[in-house]
């Protein structure tokens, strides 16, 4: 420990930019493809400002169990299908995927397409799941 405080002091600048790039990392996953909310914020969210929530899981998934309302837009045909959205682009868009791993990317590309209120379930449909939260089933 102590030679690692000896190589700061030594390298001041070299460890001062590497914090800046890491905290600029990390700001940047937090804003990517929208803020993060709960189950429960999302819910509020619903209840409040009549969120539409957009489940990225492909039909299968999507048909074995779903969050109330939401509509099914599986990631890989988000860009050619983002138009089916455009009616919603005043309202809070909520976006949902298996575990939380492709909600970001769709979020850039829903901000890309004029969104502005994007955000997505925090650890995804599983998280949703684990909470036993209610689901619909087609």
């Amino acid at each position: 420990m102590e030679q690692f405080f000896e190589f700061i002091g030594n390298h001041f600048i070299l460890a001062g930019t590497f914090l800046v790039f890491l905290a600029l990392f990390i700001r940047n996953e937090m804003n990517r493809g929208g803020k993060g909310v709960t189950a429960q914020q999302l819910v509020d969210l619903v209840n409040r400002e009549d969120a539409v929530i957009v489940d990225l899981r492909d039909k299968k998934e999507f048909e074995q169990g779903h969050l109330f309302g939401s509509l099914n837009l599986p990631y890989v045909n988000l860009e050619g299908r983002v138009t089916e959205l455009q009616k919603y682009k005043e309202k809070p868009v909520v976006l949902v995927c298996r575990m939380g791993q492709h909600a970001g990317a769709a979020g850039n590309v829903l901000r890309k397409n004029g969104f502005t209120n994007v955000s997505r379930l925090t650890g995804g449909y599983m998280q949703w799941r684990s909470e036993n939260l209610p689901v619909v089933r087609a």
